[in-house]
């Protein structure tokens, strides 16, 4: 689906009109993206009105909403470069410049520059981040993401101070906890550093019994309590690409994710 007028006619030499199509841009994986887009905006107004636990569940909405997407605009054959340009834009504000402001609004206020120098390495990172992520899509190993994805990222930050906040803890009290935490989510998003994508994993084929089961109990766990165990399933998540980087070392293998192939990835314009 395009919008605005797709198509105008031009006459040629012999008097025939022949119709040229239009360039539009695809409505419905935008609106995915612009959706994104709100949630990320809506965590900074939401953290400057101090309601910090409203803030990191806009960034969880925007990182569900970021993950469709891509896969809403492969389904429906509307994948487009302003698409790509568009998510990337989109990711800077939501996991970039978002956490990186509701950090500092929370606890970092407090460390005076300090603060805000993590705050600002968190932020340079994730646009890094995305930006390498967008010139090597071609050449890296799509099983694997080089460096932790912008989403998780966030998601580690995000997560700490909706579980700090649901225990009413306050940011100044946990200031320099959140400062480490920044500098560790940041600096590892700009490592060569292998983390899984989970790119291998379709929703198409068949599956045993035992991983429905399996996926309800997860389902049913993070019910019990949100912030704790989506935070804890985040820092895994943070970890373990340094620990396949030191299994894969000690295995002999590549540690680099800089594919041998040139076959691109399937997720081209999704970042992260």
């Amino acid at each position: 689906m395009n919008d605005g007028n797709d198509t105008h006619n031009d006459t040629s030499s012999e008097g025939l009109v022949i119709r040229k199509r239009r360039k539009g841009i695809y409505v419905l994986p935008n609106l995915f993206t612009l959706a994104a887009l709100f949630g990320g905006f809506y965590a900074i107004v939401m953290a400057i009105d101090g309601r910090f636990d409203q803030a990191a569940v806009g960034v969880f909405c925007a990182m569900v909403l970021d993950s469709l997407d891509g896969r809403v605009a492969r389904m429906t054959n509307t994948q487009s470069a302003f698409g790509e340009q568009m998510d990337s834009l989109s990711d800077m504000v939501s996991f970039g410049a978002a956490p990186a402001l509701i950090a500092y609004v929370w606890a970092l206020k407090g460390l005076g520059r300090w603060g805000w120098i993590a705050a600002f390495v968190y932020c340079a990172c994730a646009a890094l981040r995305l930006a390498r992520f967008n010139v090597n899509t071609a050449v890296v190993d799509k099983r694997f993401f080089q460096g932790l994805p912008s989403p998780a990222a966030a998601a580690m930050v995000a997560g700490f101070i909706w579980l700090m906040t649901e225990a009413g803890v306050v940011g100044e009290q946990v200031r320099w906890w959140m400062f480490g935490l920044m500098l560790y989510a940041g600096l590892t998003m700009v490592t060569n550093v292998p983390f899984y994508s989970f790119k291998e994993v379709s929703f198409k084929r068949s599956v045993p019994f035992a991983v429905i089961v399996l996926l309800a109990l997860g389902i049913a766990a993070i019910n019990i309590d949100p912030p704790t165990v989506i935070f804890g399933l985040f820092v895994v998540y943070g970890l373990s690409g340094y620990v396949l980087y030191v299994w894969r070392r000690a295995k002999g293998l590549q540690t680099s994710v800089i594919s041998t192939s040139t076959d691109e990835p399937d997720e081209r314009g999704l970042h992260k």
